[in-house]
Order: C-alpha cells, then sequence, then structure tokens
C-alpha cells in the first residue's frame, strides 16, 4: 500500500521562474532626457527572460554601470548582497556612484520577480503602506513667487516642501555680498563664467561673504514665503551657495524665527566638523547626505551627530539595502532620514520601497511636480503615481512596475539614440580586482 503524503505549504506557493538556475546575461541602458536633465536607464537581462531595471543618478555616465557588466554576466542576480560586495569598488561619491546603485536596483527588482515578493520584502519587509513625498522647488525671483508655487504643491495634496535659498538672486545687487573680484563672475557678466567659477571650489575656498545687506534680503524672501502658505507646513530650505561656514551660522540664525524643516547642504559633506559646528549653533535642524557613497560614507557624521537629517540619494548611496542599513545606523544615534531623488519614476519607486522598510524616514522628494509626462515611462502603478502627496508603496513582485518603452523612446537623448541596445562593446573588459595582493 502507498504511503499518504502529508500536503506541504510550500508545496502550494507559486514560483515565477526556478531562482537556483537564474542567470546574468546581459545589460543594456538607455539614456532618456528633457531640458538640461539626463538619466541612463538601464535593464539587467536573464536566461530566463526575467528582467529588472535600475537607474543611474541624474546626469552621470552609463558607462560607470556598463563597465560592471563583465563582473555580472553568468551570476545568480538574487544573490543580490554577494554581488553587490563584488561590485561596490567601482563606485565612488557623487554621480560616480550611479553605477552600483542602479545595478543594486536591478538587482532587487530581478530578486522579487524570481521569488514573487515586492522589494521590501527583501529588504525586511514595511513600516508603512504610502510614502510621504516633499515636493521641491527652485529659484523663484521673489519670496512671494515662491509662497504661491508651493501654495499649488499644497493644493496637490503635498504636506511637506522645500525652496532654494540661497546667494543666487543677491549675485550683481550692490552691497549684498562681498567676494574676491572676479569669483563669481560678476566682473565680465558671463552667466556661464558665474556658475563655473564658483562650482569649481568648494564653500571654503571661495571666500564669498554675505554684507548684513545680503542676509536681510534672505530674511526678507522667506518672511514672505511664510506669510503666503503660513506657518504649519514643513518647508525645508536648499541651494545656500559657496559661502563659508561662518555665514552660514549667520543666516542660519537670522531664518530661526521661520521654523524651517532643516537646512541643506549649507557645506560640503566631507568636513564633519563644520557640520557639528553648524549644528551645535543653530536651533533648526541641518541636513546633507545626497552625495555620499555607502554606509562608510555617512559613518562620521552619524557617529558624531554632526546633523539633524540624513539625506541620501538611493542613486548614490549604494541602492536599496545599502540606504537601508544608512537609515537604520542613523536610527540608532536619533537621526531621521529623508531620501534626495531627482530622477524617473525607475529611481523614484526604487526608494519607495527603501522608505518603506525603513523606520525613521520622512519624506522622498519629487523634483518634477510641473512636468506632465513624468509618470508615463512605467505602467503596473496606479495612477497618477504620487496620488495626495504620497506613492502608494506597490505589492507586485520586485520594484513592481513595468517600464513603458513607447514613452522611454520619446524622451531619449539625441546624442545617444537608441533603447536597450546590445552592449557587446563591454562584454570582455577585465582587470585584476582585487582590493589586496
Amino acid at each position: 500500500m502507498a504511503k499518504k503524503t502529508t500536503p506541504r505549504p510550500e508545496d502550494h506557493v507559486k514560483q515565477g521562474s526556478r531562482p537556483s538556475d537564474l542567470r546574468i546575461t546581459d545589460i543594456r541602458t538607455c539614456t532618456v532626457g528633457w531640458e538640461h536633465w539626463r538619466f541612463p536607464i538601464l535593464r539587467i537581462e536573464t536566461n530566463q527572460g526575467l528582467v529588472g531595471y535600475g537607474e543611474v543618478r541624474d546626469f552621470a555616465s552609463k558607462s560607470y554601470a556598463l563597465m560592471l557588466k563583465s563582473r555580472l554576466v553568468g551570476e545568480n542576480p538574487c544573490n543580490v548582497d554577494r554581488l553587490f560586495r563584488k561590485i561596490k569598488q567601482f563606485g565612488h561619491h557623487a554621480r560616480q556612484g550611479g553605477g552600483v546603485s542602479g545595478i543594486e536596483m536591478a538587482l532587487m527588482d530581478l530578486a522579487g520577480k524570481a521569488y514573487g515578493v515586492p522589494a521590501f520584502m527583501l529588504a525586511g519587509g514595511k513600516f508603512r503602506d504610502k510614502v510621504r513625498m516633499y515636493c521641491d522647488t527652485p529659484n523663484e525671483p521673489t519670496g512671494k513667487a515662491m509662497g504661491r508655487k508651493l501654495k499649488e504643491r499644497m493644493a496637490r495634496g503635498f504636506t511637506m516642501l522645500k525652496m532654494d535659498v540661497g546667494i543666487q538672486p543677491l549675485i550683481g545687487k550692490k552691497d549684498t555680498l562681498a567676494h574676491p573680484k572676479g569669483m563669481l563672475g560678476t566682473d565680465t557678466g558671463d552667466e556661464h563664467d558665474l556658475m563655473f567659477d564658483v562650482h569649481t571650489l568648494q564653500h571654503p575656498f571661495t571666500h564669498v561673504r554675505l554684507t548684513q545687506k545680503g542676509i536681510d534680503q534672505i530674511v526678507k524672501y522667506v518672511a514672505d514665503v511664510r506669510a503666503t502658505v503660513g506657518a504649519e507646513v514643513p518647508i525645508a530650505a536648499d541651494h545656500f551657495g559657496h559661502i563659508g561656514v561662518d555665514d552660514c551660522v549667520r543666516l542660519g540664525e537670522a531664518l530661526e524665527p521661520f521654523n524651517l524643516a532643516w537646512l541643506e547642504d549649507l557645506v560640503p559633506w566631507q568636513f564633519t566638523d563644520q557640520w557639528v559646528k553648524l549644528e551645535r549653533a543653530l536651533k533648526t535642524p541641518v541636513c546633507t547626505g545626497e552625495d555620499i557613497y555607502l554606509l562608510d560614507g555617512f559613518r562620521d557624521l552619524i557617529e558624531q551627530r554632526a546633523v539633524d537629517v540624513i539625506h541620501p540619494d538611493l542613486a548614490t548611496s549604494g541602492g536599496i539595502l545599502e540606504t537601508k542599513r544608512i537609515g537604520d545606523f542613523a536610527q540608532q544615534r536619533g537621526i531621521s532620514m529623508a531620501l534626495h531623488m531627482a530622477g524617473t519614476p525607475v529611481s523614484t519607486m526604487a526608494a519607495v520601497h527603501c522608505a518603506a522598510a525603513t523606520e525613521n524616514f520622512i519624506a522622498l522628494e519629487h523634483h518634477f511636480s510641473d512636468l506632465p509626462y513624468w509618470g508615463d515611462f512605467i505602467t503596473g502603478v496606479p495612477k497618477p503615481i504620487i496620488q495626495n502627496g504620497y506613492i502608494p508603496v506597490p505589492e507586485a513582485p520586485g520594484l513592481g512596475f513595468e517600464i513603458n518603452e513607447d514613452a522611454l523612446r520619446e524622451h531619449v537623448v539625441a546624442d545617444d539614440p537608441g533603447l536597450f541596445e546590445p552592449t557587446t562593446q563591454w562584454d570582455k573588459e577585465r582587470s585584476w580586482d582585487r582590493l589586496w595582493s
């Protein structure tokens, strides 16, 4: 008599593929953009037809991702952490972290699809069902104009905002800035020189100083914003300009009556001692992190409690799992995490999964609320993607969306045409990658 087999729960689990046999076969890219923006989108292909999508940081080179192809083809994409450790040595701060970070997003997309679970489950599960978005707003000529623009964002449901507040509107205005002759390009009137000269130097080395008149004008700008939008909505401030730490303290103290959510990127992130000085001197929270790669890059700022808010960008910081590690490390020291984001819905949705899985998360940035076709690049998620100031966390496998190739094709940049074309030129790229002998 045949022995009766007891049914097992795992026998009824649906598998979209055989993960143990899954192998990477190719990595391809396309670059989309508008105005001056550029976004390399990457696709990892496999032997079972599953594909995973990621995004290299805005303005970064797709080569940062493609150089990793020969190190990944033949590997099982479900081994996300092992592959991340294999390639993370090829990333760096700012845009140079974009290749590794974009690859990690695509690996998480593939692993989730292979096991039939959303990416946030691979990161340990979720703390929230929807992710708060905060709406970035570039320069407006006056505080009243900025206030009106922010009111428009509030009417769309955004419950947290950010504005640019800095020295840019003061350039050329009499007695508002003191600086070495030629440092701001104002002697020639050449706007390109202005942007190029000051942005090639880090803040402590420009010796651009705010006069009291300059501070008063910035204070009036922010006062007009608050008078327009009210006192209750959180408003963060960014893009202060290349001024030194002492002037940042003077300006920060002058802005304290307006109860800003945080002051962002006042000085370069590398100068931890200057951030300590700012955090101790100001009663407004300070924030930095969009250009920092890996937890190792954040460690000093967090351990010294040099900031009140860390601000990684998933497309620089190392992808979903590494950014969750950063957030968890900050949480142990009483520091919260917001996420910087100026990308397409591909990287945005990757950030949504990370935000869902990280307890001390505040809000995720959205940079393109005035771009009508921003949400067209993906399908399979509720539209509009941002609903009353939030993005619902997808429950579909992987990152939870499908790519809309027609929309991508409409916005492929002219100097990098094509849509996920073969990349055989990267097949045999090799080097001796060991970090020790």
